[in-house]
């Protein structure tokens, strides 16, 4: 094609970033001009990372991304889209073998003026789509409000919207009839601009400036080497200054004692999300996606956009039919023509899909919000592009571990019984610890075991930058992730920063920081006397403790020091626990819960502890020899509890215990054992038994808050260390006439209250129900303002069926009775509807096999080798509790 003769001097390209329409422009000017040299807006430092572009694994969105080597965290992105105009001028020029360069302000100098300015993450991109608001001078004075060109144009043209006046004119210009000189747009955008900046000046953007001084100089050094048969693509917000005649020193004297820093610069994928204006870029857009149709469609861009909305929606199983696609373009042509808009735009197409498609509603609209117009396109880049030695290690581990990047949120589940599960893991903590936020963990499928997680994945291209800044801990994921840790140690202050930091590097895998960790651990512990920040370090610590039978980690360093924490709890929480204002006892009540949790987890890894034990279990039975126990188990029985004797009975004790006594042991609801306890479990005389004893300590002191007493008396009666009529002795005295009610409030929201399964706890057993309706219509009318909030707080939080069900056994009242009632017995009354008179025992018998196969229970074998079950099943296991929620 010959080339069309155009006006002497370079053939200056105003452009809009990201424009659709710009981008087709520019490659018509440019098949038209067949310029000698190509410049770009952006950065000089990146000329020689422009051959990578024409890489057949360079696929945009892309960014140019720019970082201070001292300090990575000074970044700057120049993105490039599909539909960029300066990546289809690069790509023309690489095609036709025709020399491209950047002619922007460095980025070592842009960097360095941002980090001057106070802005930790500048943009490197120069063009007229700017953010409103006032900024700062370089003198300090607060400038007028930067301009919008487009808005200006808009306004001026009668438009109330930018975007819909620069898709009328820009966009949706006619490409076919009568044929037009390619550079027309851009010569009437020029004339635009050139208007604008007579009476904005530099509109607000004093760095445009310094800018528009290198560019013209980068101008005259190419002219020198190619002349004027040069194209230059650039924001057209620029073109005046560009085309204004300067002298080369008053261009000098601009860019004289500028800032600089050392700077380094590689490609990094984008995504259409980060192009979005409502990310924060500066250049941004508000539909990345539907521009990307808009330059990608070959012709029908109406038809083939419905298209691709009905085909999302049946993706999310909505009934679209062909019939809705037709209809729907039908209304968005008569929208655009009652408009006077020459083709249907975004607001025309997506006023069609609300009311054909979405049946009015904005809810599946949103959908294709997110999903096509913003777009959830990830770029990628070849791995000849340069990159920091930390995102090599990393990109080979994503490869390794099947572990792509998406710019789109996704769930991930993880079995780690499974290798390369596992190491999933093991390098998605890592990175947790480097601060690269890849993923999050998240709250998955219910499971009891730890050998599940679950996690939640998105790809951001910020996270470049923070692999970036990570990657000046180490060159690999592991060695970083290491180095960090042991810097983190180090200068923690709290107790609980390093508990934390030691339960990630176990779940980590970090072998080399853990002893560095564990030091710093024992140091603050022995120094922290505050009991709440030991209680807040406990859980950490024993989730830490489970972690070794899936991970293969060794976790006996670490069992001294939570059982040395747990005992310095278990002395200190009494006292602290008195003279406690309302938001204090809330915060020591979920403390509690986590302690109590925590030695739980604790039970199998708590060191032996030689000495007296005295627990509250429920039953009596004696054990000497050979003998009777009180289940009515006679002879040579083998039991978990090896007694030194004959006779070891499995019905006497609770748990799993495993203790060693010499002479008689006797167990009558508070079991005294002479002699070593070394069993892992611990459960008598050891941590459990000193945490039971703190309960109930707590429980019965007047001086504790309500709402401890109550959780405290709640906990020991769901771990069947409080008898049912204690626990109901316990709720009288705490709701008798005596009691302030607002302190009684307080003592049955800890005790029912919350997610603790109180409600359930009322509904089967009528004695507390009964308690509690009682004291509440004792409440004197004066007085039950102040207590309805608290239990409002308290009641609100049960389910509905629950509190339907509580609302039906108190209009029934005490003489219905209800799921305990029984038909014997001096109180026995008329059972309550979908109750029987009495216990079916024999339907009983049949439920109970299948409930131990449920909970994991095994069935003990009777003496005829059968499974016991029935009565003799139910005695054997009288004292088994069921755990915290039984």
């Amino acid at each position: 094609m010959p080339r069309a003769e155009r006006p002497a001097g370079p053939l200056l390209l105003g452009v809009r970033h990201h424009g659709p329409g710009s981008a087709r422009a520019v490659r018509a000017a440019l098949d038209a001009a067949r310029p000698r040299a190509v410049l770009v807006e952006g950065p000089p430092e990146a000329d020689a990372l422009l051959p990578l572009a024409a890489d057949e694994r360079m696929r945009p969105p892309v960014a140019l991304l720019a970082h201070a080597v001292d300090d990575p965290g000074q970044a700057a992105f120049w993105p490039l889209a599909a539909f960029s105009p300066e990546w289809i001028a690069i790509r023309w020029a690489l095609e036709h073998g025709v020399p491209v360069r950047f002619i922007d302000l460095p980025a070592a100098n842009s960097l360095a003026m941002t980090q001057e300015n106070g802005n930790g993450n500048g943009n490197g991109e120069g063009d007229e789509d700017r953010d409103g608001g006032a900024e700062e001078g370089e003198e300090g004075s607060v400038a007028r409000a930067p301009v919008d060109p487009i808005g200006v144009l808009a306004r001026t043209a009668g438009y109330d919207d930018p975007e819909r006046w620069w898709e009328d004119v820009v966009e949706h210009r006619a490409r076919d009839g009568e044929a037009v000189d390619p550079r027309a747009p851009f010569a009437a955008l020029a004339e635009a601009m050139t208007a604008l900046r007579e009476v904005y000046g530099d509109g607000g953007h004093p760095r445009d400036a310094v800018r528009e001084a290198h560019m013209r100089i980068q101008l005259r050094k190419v002219g020198k080497e190619f002349g004027d048969d040069i194209a230059v693509v650039c924001g057209a917000w620029h073109v005046p200054a560009l085309g204004t005649r300067t002298t080369l020193t008053a261009d000098r004297a601009l860019l004289k004692g500028l800032p600089k820093v050392k700077a380094e610069l590689t490609w990094v994928p984008w995504s259409h999300r980060r192009l979005a204006r409502h990310s924060g870029y500066g250049a941004g857009i508000d539909s990345p996606g539907w521009y990307g149709h808009l330059f990608d469609a070959p012709d029908r861009p109406i038809e083939r956009w419905m298209t691709k909305v009905a085909g999302l929606m049946r993706d999310e199983d909505r009934f679209v039919s062909s019939a809705h696609v037709i209809e729907a373009v039908r209304l968005a042509e008569t929208l655009a023509a009652m408009r006077g808009r020459p083709l249907a735009g975004l607001g025309e197409t997506t006023d069609a899909i609300r009311a054909v498609m979405c049946e009015g509603s904005d809810v599946p609209l949103a959908l294709v919000q997110d999903r096509l117009i913003v777009g959830e396109a990830l770029g990628e880049v070849p791995d000849t592009a340069p990159a920091v030695p930390l995102q090599r290690d990393l990109t080979r581990q994503q490869r390794t571990l099947r572990l792509k990047p998406e710019a789109q949120e996704r769930e991930l589940e993880l079995d780690l019984r499974k290798d390369n599960d596992a190491a999933r893991s093991r390098l998605l903590h890592r990175l947790r610890i480097l601060a690269v936020g890849w993923g999050e963990p998240a709250a998955g499928r219910a499971s009891t075991g730890t050998f599940r997680e679950s996690w939640r994945l998105r790809w951001e291209p910020e996270l470049y930058v923070q692999v970036a800044e990570a990657g000046t801990w180490g060159t690999t994921v592991l060695s970083a992730a290491t180095a960090k840790a042991g810097a983190q140690a180090a200068s923690a202050t709290a107790l609980a920063e390093v508990t934390a930091l030691a339960e990630q590097c176990l779940l980590a895998e970090l072998p080399d920081a853990l002893p560095v960790v564990m030091r710093a651990l024992a140091d603050r512990a022995a120094l922290d006397s505050d009991v709440g920040r030991l209680a807040d370090a406990l859980p950490a610590l024993a989730r830490t403790l489970r972690y070794g039978d899936v991970r293969s980690t060794d976790t006996a360093a670490l069992a001294g020091v939570a059982a040395g924490l747990a005992e310095r709890i278990c002395v200190g929480l009494p006292p602290a626990c008195t003279g406690l204002d309302a938001d204090g006892a809330a915060e020591l009540r979920g403390r509690l819960d986590g302690v109590h949790t925590a030695i739980g987890l604790l039970t199998g890894a708590a060191p032996a502890n030689p000495g007296t034990a005295t627990d509250a279990d429920t039953g009596t039975a004696t054990d000497a020899g050979t003998g009777t126990d009180a289940n009515a188990d006679t002879g040579t029985n083998t039991n978990a509890n090896a007694d030194t004797g004959t006779n070891t009975n499995a019905n006497a004790d609770t748990g799993t215990n495993a203790d060693t006594g010499t002479g008689t042991n006797t167990n009558a609801n508070a079991d005294t054992d002479t002699g070593t306890d070394i069993g892992t479990n611990a459960d008598r005389g050891g941590l459990r038994g000193r945490w039971t004893a703190v309960l109930h300590k707590l429980a019965a002191r007047d001086t504790v808050a309500g709402v401890i007493r109550g959780r405290a008396t709640r906990l020991l009666l769901d771990e069947g260390r409080l008898a049912e009529d204690d626990a109901a002795r316990l709720m009288g005295l705490a709701l008798s006439p005596g009691t302030p009610p607002a302190d009684a409030a307080e003592w049955i929201e800890g005790f029912v209250g919350g997610s603790a399964g109180g409600g359930m706890l009322l509904v089967h057993d009528e004695r507390l129900l009964g308690l509690v309706d009682a004291w509440l219509t004792g409440v004197p009318a004066d007085r039950f303002a102040d207590v309805l909030p608290l239990l409002r707080r308290t009641f609100s939080a049960y389910e509905a069926g629950v509190r339907r069900t509580l609302g039906e056994l108190v209009r029934r009242g005490p003489s219905a009775g209800g799921p305990a009632a029984t038909g014997t017995g001096a109180g026995a009354g008329a059972p309550a509807p979908g109750f029987g008179p009495g216990l079916d025992e024999a339907r009983a018998d049949a439920v109970e096999p299948v409930l131990r196969l449920l909970l994991g229970l095994h069935n003990d074998p009777g003496p005829d080798g059968d499974a016991r079950s029935g009565q003799a099943g139910r005695a054997a296991n009288v004292e088994e509790p069921l755990g915290a929620t039984g």
